[in-house]
């Protein structure tokens, strides 16, 4: 009987567990793309450029809103050598969150290495959503 017992209440907890993890994923759910621009060093704000200088050799993930459009920055931290480059892989709205997927990629082999610090990042503008953002 009590093994009986066990076993319900710990079928019952799975079924628990597993309702929250699916309803937690509803709300990463992509409910469309967002349109942004990849902004060029000269044209970000300078409070933003401010942020992102002072967190630059660890890395930052930065919101940044001004005048009607919001602003996300992603910093990969210092690197030794050049050649790194940021490529937007998504951005995107769900229910809940504004989401951006970046991903760093490394010198190629055909390119010159220099060996000294650089720190890769990206700053993409969109129109202002008064969401959440998620890096990634």
């Amino acid at each position: 009987m009590k093994k009986r017992a066990a076993f319900i209440i710990s079928m019952l907890a799975a079924f628990l567990l597993l309702t929250a993890c699916s309803a937690g994923r509803d709300h990463m759910e992509k409910l469309k793309d967002i349109e942004f621009t990849v902004v060029s060093p000269t044209e970000i704000p300078e409070e933003l450029m401010d942020a992102m200088t002072e967190n630059e050799k660890e890395g930052f993930q930065l919101t940044y809103a001004d005048k009607g459009y919001l602003y996300l920055a992603y910093g990969y931290g210092e690197r030794e050598t050049s050649g790194y480059s940021v490529e937007v892989e998504e951005c995107c709205e769900t229910e809940d969150l504004i989401k951006l997927k970046t991903n760093l990629l490394g010198p190629s082999k055909e390119e010159k290495i220099i060996e000294k610090s650089t720190y890769p990042y990206v700053v993409v503008k969109m129109e202002y959503i008064e969401k959440n953002v998620i890096f990634e």
